[in-house]
């Protein structure tokens, strides 16, 4: 009797750590399904995994996901310009290429241009990635092209909370090469306007001008000037909560050899 009791005792306790056993492999596994998928290898896959952590966050704490976003698509271009001379258009493929996995508010927006300057091609490739009207961060790579080859001659961020553009100056004589790079801001009753004059000289690009959220600024490039037409924006909110339509302002800017220069800034009808 006393050893069929040991015998149920021991069955017992055998059926107990076979129980506990099952309980914790079924843990394990459970934790395993639970674990975080490994890190996307492809780049599209990588700026998504970073971006998707955008909504939400403020432009003054992104630095660290654009930062990232900002390195994978600067080192991803100059490895694929180094040994090509692509068109603009290959360019701008290339740059919604690594932004295609990107979906609604999040977006990567490329810009690109190019030109032609001292036998070479000048090629910008910029982007405005944003997550929302209002956050956005703005890249802006230039690219030498002669040869079959590229080499990427400067970087800059163009300012935040903008969208992306470009206009191509009319030749002067100057030995530098120089573009407009443009954008709007939205947040107001009307979008602001913000305008850089770019020199670049081969081997630096440096601003020659710049103007600043100017409301409802519309630009307009001539042969040897630049036209910016506005509205200020107490006066506008003054004549319209007084039912009167407010006078437009048109402000003139001359190309000289060190940037821009204002000849007339005067009212004109709105």
């Amino acid at each position: 009797m006393r050893s069929l009791s040991v015998n149920k005792f021991g069955i017992v306790h055998l059926l107990a750590l076979w129980l506990v056993a099952g309980v914790l492999g079924a843990g394990v596994a459970e934790a395993k399904k639970k674990q975080a998928p490994p890190p996307p290898s492809d780049l599209p896959g990588q700026i998504y995994s970073l971006a998707k952590q955008l909504p939400g966050v403020m432009l003054e704490d992104a630095g660290p996901i654009t930062g990232e976003i900002q390195k994978l698509v600067v080192d991803h271009m100059a490895d694929w310009m180094a040994n090509r001379t692509p068109t603009d258009v290959q360019v701008r493929r290339e740059l919604e290429s690594a932004f295609s996995l990107l979906h609604y508010p999040i977006f990567g927006q490329p810009a690109v241009f190019a030109s032609s300057w001292k036998g070479s091609t000048l090629i910008g490739a910029g982007y405005t990635l944003g997550w929302n009207d209002y956050d956005r961060q703005n890249v802006l790579m230039i690219f030498e092209s002669r040869g079959s080859k590229s080499r990427m001659a400067a970087l800059t961020n163009f300012v935040p909370r903008t969208d992306l553009h470009y206009e191509m100056l009319p030749a002067q004589g100057w030995d530098d090469f120089r573009f407009l790079v443009y954008g709007y801001r939205l947040g107001k009753s009307q979008p602001r306007l913000t305008a850089i004059l770019y020199s670049f000289d081969g081997q630096n690009l440096k601003s020659l001008w710049e103007t600043h959220d100017v409301y409802d600024g519309k630009m307009d490039v001539q042969k040897d000037r630049i036209v910016i037409r506005y509205l200020k924006e107490d006066e506008y909110i003054r004549e319209v909560t007084a039912k009167r339509k407010p006078p437009r302002h048109e402000a003139v800017y001359l190309m000289t050899p060190t940037g821009l220069q204002l000849q007339d800034d005067h009212e004109i009808p709105f």
